[in-house]
């Protein structure tokens, strides 16, 4: 590609970035398997800027292997994984470092350090990836994310083995939102959680994208979650995604697998 040709895919980038219309996470035949088995089959999707896009599926059939190509946590085997336009599909580690600061997770288990305190978890980014940021800006950096999680001071002593597991995720969310990413990757964000708790963290998730003016997109095969979350539901099924839509289309998709993941949700609990 020459310079002008450069300059005028620039122009074209930056245009196309102001009126909203670039993907913020694109898949382009994107395939990736495991030894024999293929979990993701020159899969297509296109996340767009500002919305909550969950990824639904039953156990196994690569909803985090399809988060984890969102910033290169894993590459896939063909096929091109796009954020902002650009292609990491092949980035090395020391590339992939301002992707995963523009690109936060909050993984399943939380991964916070044992041996550090709260505070010092949240911390811990900051530090790491804004080394010239003062001890003071870090620790109003610090609180002010807590409060987004409803945390308050009395919390940053304790080390993670005193927290629940809501407490714990919400540390978690805290420290993946204290470098302000533009994204936010969830690995079934209320797993494990009681339904109050759950609750409470699919709340978060809603008013974070909304205060924090990101783009969000949710793992999980919590139903309750994913309809609550939601402004676009994509059903992962044999390596394909068999549906992508809003809620209220997947109710009444014509995707009878997916009809029957929504109804299973519907059946009562025995006590």
């Amino acid at each position: 590609m020459t310079i002008s040709e450069t300059l005028v895919m620039r122009v074209l980038r930056e245009d196309l970035e102001r009126d909203g219309t670039l993907p913020v996470v694109e898949f382009k035949g994107v395939s990736k398997a495991f030894g024999s088995k293929k979990v993701l089959d020159r899969v297509d999707l296109v996340v767009h800027r500002g919305e909550v896009l969950v990824i639904l599926g039953g156990s196994g059939t690569g909803k985090s292997v399809s988060l984890r190509q969102m910033n290169g946590l894993d590459h896939p085997d063909e096929g091109k994984v796009f954020v902002d336009g650009v292609d990491i599909s092949t980035f090395t580690e020391e590339q992939l470092g301002p992707v995963r600061r523009k690109v936060g997770m909050l993984f399943q288990g939380g991964a916070l350090f044992d041996s550090m305190t709260v505070f010092e978890n949240v911390a811990f980014a900051l530090r790491e990836h804004k080394p010239d940021l003062s001890e003071e800006k870090v620790a109003e950096r610090v609180y002010e994310v807590l409060g987004y999680v409803n945390l308050g001071r009395d919390v940053t002593r304790l080390l993670p083995s005193s927290l629940s597991g809501g407490m714990k995720k919400r540390v978690s969310l805290a420290r993946t939102v204290a470098l302000k990413p533009d994204v936010l990757l969830y690995d079934e964000p209320t797993t494990g959680l009681d339904p109050v708790t759950a609750m409470t963290i699919n709340r978060l998730i809603a008013d974070l994208n909304s205060r924090l003016k990101t783009t969000s997109i949710v793992v999980t095969h919590d139903i309750t979650s994913a309809l609550f979350v939601a402004d676009r539901i994509a059903f992962l099924k044999n390596g394909r995604f068999a549906f992508i839509g809003t809620p209220e289309e997947a109710k009444s998709s014509d995707v009878a697998d997916l009809r029957a993941f929504l109804a299973a949700e519907e059946i009562p609990h025995e006590g």
